[in-house]
């Protein structure tokens, strides 16, 4: 492994080559291109024009995640240096984890559009649910996210931005299907919109239609493995999204915006290959609904010559079922340990940002954001068995969240500006539910914390090609209601009064155009990780959360991208990283789901008119894995791999292009977690069309 990445060190090294595919500034993009981006929708990006990706920050373009083929949010962040997507540690939720810079979705916020998406149960958010199609851009924030943007960002934050018409009338669809040797998945999306001089609409629908998906040809299942060759058991999945907005500009300064996003799914839950009877024996899971859905208004108001009001209103659901079987028959839910468990989540809030640059060398800013967050939870158990069936009544956890932030940019000079930021975040339970066959419905007492958190940049543009940066960030990060009350089926010990993990992250980074067709990027980072949550055995034998880790992350990025004559664009990125977290009660302790190296390089080949080639490889070295049932040493390395993708992309007439392409060209076989490998080679076929 150490040799695969000396090799990819030394081609990035020769070509001088690819910044980040996702680091291209949007403002060398055409005027139609930036125009799409929904200008309400971007969070705050720190001491760059506005649109740029800010302090250590990285933008995922929409073309990026089509000629690349990303599908879905888990897929696209992939080609992003410092940021790795992988499955959930534990393996049999079937759900996709997003890390940045070694912070998971517990420490680094989703958001839609600037408002949170947020599961106050667990936010245990799967990333493959989140399609990207209809989406103009992913903003990705790493270990620097403005306090502007509201609690939660210990590690960064991603926030998806939808889209936004710039015609008169626009429309654009495409439809794909791809599978080994037949048809194993359909997608699509389709967008109109209009625009006129005081007044946008727009609606977008994007959907996923997987039947099943096929392993790699050199897996041969162990004697007693559940999985047999070929197709992957209970690898289905559906999803589809809609998003409507009504926008209103009564001038070029104001504008008003009525959001509306629904997106819904359903998913097995492939079990672990080296495991039969499954582990737990109730590992035959799947979700027959995963539905997350976004009601907003947005604003912008400008207040004279100097200063503005940005606003979010917001409403959101999200209802989710998971349903655990007998067998692989996926029929009944008899045995002991079987259940359908709904969730019902609802949240409301508002953020006030404002601002005002009435001091020549200061840009000041200030923002409060408040948040409601009701959970509501059930499990009916045995539900099929005739006699022992069981449902508990509802059980609802709420809470309440707000936060105080102020930002200030200073132009130090024309070369150096400094940056600077507080805030003050707080959250109550306000209602801890739970039940049990002893007492029935009865409530836990009502945690709460606070957490002042801060942080500052410098940035030094020696030209307009080449500028320097350093920044500190001291953020934390609520534990969820799972932390803080869940017994694990009887099994844990509740924590109402856990405190907030934190993090002190630190960055220097470079970006320079070094020559009229070749951009730079590089980054050292290290973060200071403390009172983190951990699970600890308790005398009584019974497990508990509680703040007693703590650790240091260190790695380092670059990207290169340059342009070789008329028809060949090289391009790529490498990190690496090294995570260590200490904790006393646990000394054999291991973080999982990152890997230790990553690359990603590409290549655009335009060897005849309207006709586009690019090839690309993803390169991971190992990562560190759980194992069920465990051993004396719970952890193994697993995760390395070397996958070939290539793209034909052919523009039949202006607007109508057809993409023939090769997934996992070389047919890898490798394993994200211990037991869960990915698929193996995937033809596909995609068309688009707009005007």
């Amino acid at each position: 492994m150490t040799r695969r990445f000396v090799s990819v060190l030394c081609v990035l090294a020769a070509l001088a080559s690819p910044a980040l595919a996702s680091a291209q500034d949007p403002a060398e993009q055409p005027t139609e291109s930036r125009g799409i981006v929904f200008d309400l929708g971007r969070i705050v990006v720190v001491g760059t024009p506005e649109g740029t990706p800010g302090v250590g920050g990285s933008l995922l373009t929409r073309e990026q995640m089509w000629t690349f083929d990303r599908n879905s949010l888990d897929q696209a962040v992939n080609i992003v240096p410092g940021v790795s997507s992988t499955l959930d540690a534990n393996g049999r939720r079937n759900e996709s984890d997003v890390f940045v810079r070694g912070f998971g979705r517990w420490q680094v916020p989703l958001m839609i559009d600037g408002v949170r998406v947020y599961l106050p149960a667990d936010n245990r958010l799967d990333f493959g649910r989140f399609l990207t199609a209809d989406i103009a851009a992913v903003q990705i924030q790493k270990g620097y996210a403005s306090v502007l943007d509201g609690p939660g960002a210990m590690g960064g934050a991603i926030n998806l931005v939808t889209r936004t018409p710039v015609k008169r009338f626009e429309a654009e669809g495409s439809l794909s299907a791809g599978g080994r040797s037949g048809r194993e998945q359909w997608a699509g999306y389709g967008m109109a919109g209009s625009r006129g001089e005081r007044y946008y609409v727009q609606g977008s629908v994007n959907w996923s239609d997987r039947d099943f998906w096929t392993l790699p040809g050199n897996y041969t299942p162990t004697a007693n493995s559940l999985q047999s060759r070929n197709r992957r058991q209970s690898s289905d999945s559906r999803d589809w999204r809609v998003n409507a907005k009504v926008g209103l500009t009564p001038n070029t300064r104001d504008e008003y915006t009525f959001n509306y996003t629904k997106q819904s799914g359903e998913k097995g839950a492939p079990l672990n290959i080296y495991n039969n009877p499954p582990v737990p024996a109730n590992g035959y899971w799947r979700w027959p609904y995963w539905d997350v859905q976004n009601t907003s208004f947005l604003s912008r108001t400008q207040l004279g010559n100097t200063a503005y009001v940005r606003t979010r209103l917001y409403y959101n659901t999200f209802k989710n079922g998971l349903d655990a079987f007998d067998d692989g028959t996926y029929t009944t839910q008899s045995a002991q340990g079987r259940f359908r468990s709904p969730y019902d989540d609802d949240a409301y809030g508002a953020s006030i940002e404002t601002g005002t640059t009435r001091w020549t060398s200061h840009q000041l800013k200030a923002a409060v954001h408040l948040r409601a967050d009701t959970h509501r939870e059930q499990q009916i158990s045995r539900p099929t068995h005739p006699t022992l069936a069981t449902s508990e009544p509802v059980q609802e956890q709420t809470q309440n969240t707000w936060s105080i932030a102020l930002e200030d940019t200073v132009k130090v000079s024309e070369r150096v500006s400094i940056v600077g930021g507080i805030s003050f975040d707080r959250y109550r339970i306000t209602r801890a539910e739970e039940f049990n066959a002893t007492r029935g419905v009865f409530e836990y007492p009502r945690g709460g914390a606070e957490a002042f958190n801060w942080q500052g940049a410098v940035i030094f543009r020696r030209r307009t090609t080449d500028e320097w940066h350093a920044s500190v960030s001291d953020r934390a990060r609520f534990p969820v209601i799972f932390e803080l009350y869940s017994t694990r089926f009887g099994s844990a010990t509740p924590n109402p009064d856990l405190g907030p993990e934190r993090a002190t992250n630190l960055e220097l980074g470079w970006k320079s155009t070094v020559l009229p067709n070749t951009r730079l990027e590089a980054a050292v980072f290290y973060s200071d990780v403390r009172d983190l949550i951990q699970t600890v055995v308790l005398a009584d034998t019974t497990t508990q959360t509680q703040n007693v880790g703590d650790g240091d992350f260190v790695g380092a990025e670059m990207a290169v991208e340059t342009r070789l004559g008329s028809q060949v664009t090289v391009g790529g990125n490498y990190t690496a990283i090294r995570r260590r977290i200490t904790d006393a009660l646990l000394p054999t302790l291991r973080p999982t789901g990152v890997p230790t190296h990553k690359a990603f390089i590409h290549l655009t080949w335009l060897p005849i008119a309207h006709l586009q080639i690019t090839p690309s490889l993803d390169i991971a070295g190992d990562r560190w894995s759980d194992v069920n049932p465990a051993p004396a040493f719970p952890y193994v390395r697993t995760g390395g791999y070397t996958v070939l993708n290539v793209a034909a992309q052919y523009a039949v007439v202006p607007g109508f292009d057809v993409t023939l392409g090769l997934r996992n060209a070389t047919d890898d076989y490798y394993e994200l977690s211990w037991g869960l490998p990915q698929p193996g080679r995937t033809v596909y076929l995609k068309t688009r069309v707009a005007f």
